[in-house]
C-alpha cells in the first residue's frame, strides 16, 4: 500500500507542474507582441494511424491482423510498414458493480489490474459562459462516479490555470471541475466595429475572398456613418485589411496555444504507466490555417506515439447557429450567419478529427453531456496503430487525406483522417 500510495504522490506532483508552466506561457505570450509564437516539434520519418474497428452493434472487433487493413494516401495504396495493437481494460471499470454481484465473479474477472490514468482537459481558452455550466454539472455526475477499479482522474484546463494532479478523491475532482472560468486570453469582442471573425479574417487574408472583403468594408461604413461611401472608399479598404490582420494574428495564436496545451499534457502522460486517455470537453477551434494543421497532424503523431488516446466532449450539445441579437452589429448581416454556421462547423470538425486521429470517441450533436462524459470514459477496448513511412513523401507543405479500409461486411472504421507534411525548415544564415 506505501508503494501505492508513493507512486500516485510522484505522478499527482508530475503532473501538476504542468499547470503552471502552461499558465505562465499562455499569458506571456497574449502580453508580449514579441514572444514567438508557440510551436510544437516532433521530428518523425513515419506517420502513425490509430484505426478503431466496431461492428454493427457498436462493439470494437478484436484478433485482426495487419493484411487485414489497406490504407489509401490521397487515393493512392501505401504499403503499412508497422502494425501494433493496444488493449484497453474497460472491464475493471465495472468491477465496483461485479463485486456486489459476486465476490467470487468479481475474483476471476479481475485478473491482473491495470492502472488506467484519465485527464479531463477543460478547454477555458474557448468554453463560455453559455457552455461551461452544463458541463461541470455533467462532469461532476459522471466523471466522479465513474471512477472505480483502478482509475485516477485529474482535471486541467488549456490555460493551465485549473490542475488537481491525479487522485480518486471525489471532493478534489469536483473542485477542480467548479473552478473552472473561461479565458479571454484570445478571444476577440463581439460588440467591436468592425467585428471581424478569425475564420472570415482567414478568408480575406489567406484566400483572398472577395465576399468576406465585400462584408468587412460594409462594415466598416456601417460604424462609421461619417464616411462617404464613394470618397472614403479606400479608407475604408484599409480598415478592413487592418481588423482583418489584427483578427487574424489573434486566432494564430489562439489555435497555437491550444495545440501546445494539448500537446504538453500528452507528453507529460507519456510517461505513466498504464492505460492513458485525455477527454478533451470543450466547443471546439479552428484550425483553419496551414500552420494550424501542421501543429494538428504534428499533435496527432506524439500523441500515437506516446500511446495516449484523445477522446472529445462538444460541449454546445445541439447547438444553433443562428446569431443573436446579443452578438453585437454583426446581427445585422445574413453573410455573417453563413460565416458563423460553417466557422462552427469546422470548429466541431476539429474534435472529431482529433479523436479519430488519435483512437479515441468524440461525442457531439446531443445535450446529454453526463452520458457523454460516461461514454468517452470507458472508451474502445482495442486500438490498433498502423505505420505509414514518409520515405517518398514530398516535403511539399500539403494535406494528405487518409481512408482506412478493413476485410469483412458491418464493420465501421474510425480513424485518422489525414497528416500534414510540412515544408523544410529554411537555415538560418
Amino acid at each position: 500500500m506505501r508503494v501505492r500510495c508513493f507512486r500516485g504522490l510522484a505522478i499527482a506532483l508530475f503532473l501538476s507542474g504542468l499547470g503552471p508552466l502552461l499558465a505562465q506561457t499562455v499569458t506571456q505570450q497574449s502580453t508580449d507582441a514579441g514572444v514567438p509564437a508557440l510551436t510544437i516539434r516532433v521530428n518523425v520519418d513515419r506517420v502513425l494511424v490509430p484505426v478503431v474497428v466496431r461492428d454493427r452493434h457498436g462493439v470494437a472487433v478484436a484478433g485482426l491482423k495487419k493484411e487485414d487493413f489497406k490504407v489509401f494516401d490521397n487515393g493512392k495504396q501505401r504499403d503499412v510498414s508497422g502494425f501494433s495493437v493496444e488493449s484497453h481494460d474497460n472491464a475493471n471499470s465495472g468491477l465496483e458493480a461485479a463485486t456486489k454481484a459476486s465476490p467470487s465473479a468479481a475474483t476471476a474477472a479481475k485478473g491482473p489490474t491495470t492502472l488506467r490514468f484519465i485527464v479531463f482537459l477543460f478547454d477555458d481558452l474557448h468554453l463560455t459562459v453559455e457552455d461551461l455550466p452544463n458541463a461541470q454539472i455533467a462532469g461532476v455526475k459522471a466523471l466522479i462516479a465513474g471512477l472505480t477499479g483502478s482509475a485516477l482522474a485529474g482535471v486541467v484546463s488549456t490555460s493551465g490555470r485549473v490542475n488537481t494532479g491525479f487522485s480518486n478523491d471525489p471532493a478534489e475532482l469536483r473542485k477542480g471541475i467548479m473552478s473552472v472560468r473561461p479565458q479571454n486570453v484570445y478571444r476577440a469582442n463581439t460588440s467591436d466595429c468592425p467585428y471581424i471573425s478569425y475564420y472570415q479574417a482567414d478568408l480575406m487574408e489567406n484566400h483572398r475572398d472577395s465576399a468576406a472583403s465585400g462584408e468587412a468594408i460594409r462594415q466598416v461604413f456601417n460604424c462609421d456613418p461619417s464616411l462617404d461611401l464613394q470618397r472614403d472608399r479606400d479608407v475604408a479598404e484599409r480598415m478592413a485589411h487592418s481588423a482583418a490582420m489584427q483578427a487574424l494574428n489573434l486566432g494564430n495564436q489562439d489555435i497555437r496555444a491550444t495545440y501546445f496545451a494539448i500537446s504538453t499534457y500528452v507528453r507529460g502522460m507519456a510517461k505513466l504507466p498504464g492505460e492513458r486517455r485525455l477527454i478533451l470537453v470543450s466547443p471546439g477551434f479552428l484550425p483553419v490555417e496551414e500552420v494550424a494543421r501542421a501543429e494538428e497532424s504534428r499533435l496527432m503523431d506524439l500523441a500515437a506515439q506516446s500511446n495516449v488516446t484523445i477522446s472529445a466532449l462538444d460541449t454546445r450539445g445541439v447547438y444553433t447557429t443562428e446569431i443573436t441579437a446579443s452578438m453585437g452589429r454583426q446581427a445585422s448581416s445574413p453573410y455573417q450567419s453563413d460565416l458563423r454556421r460553417s466557422s462552427m462547423t469546422m470548429a466541431e470538425e476539429s474534435l472529431g478529427e482529433l479523436a479519430d486521429g488519435t483512437g479515441g470517441v468524440f461525442f457531439h450533436g446531443s445535450n446529454d453531456l453526463e452520458g457523454g462524459f460516461k461514454t468517452l470514459t470507458d472508451g474502445p477496448d482495442v486500438v490498433y496503430v498502423l505505420e505509414l513511412p514518409l520515405n517518398d513523401v514530398k516535403s511539399d507543405g500539403s494535406y494528405h487525406r487518409l481512408k482506412v479500409k478493413v476485410s469483412g461486411e458491418g464493420v465501421d472504421v474510425q480513424a485518422r483522417r489525414g497528416y500534414f507534411v510540412p515544408k523544410p525548415e529554411k537555415k538560418k544564415k
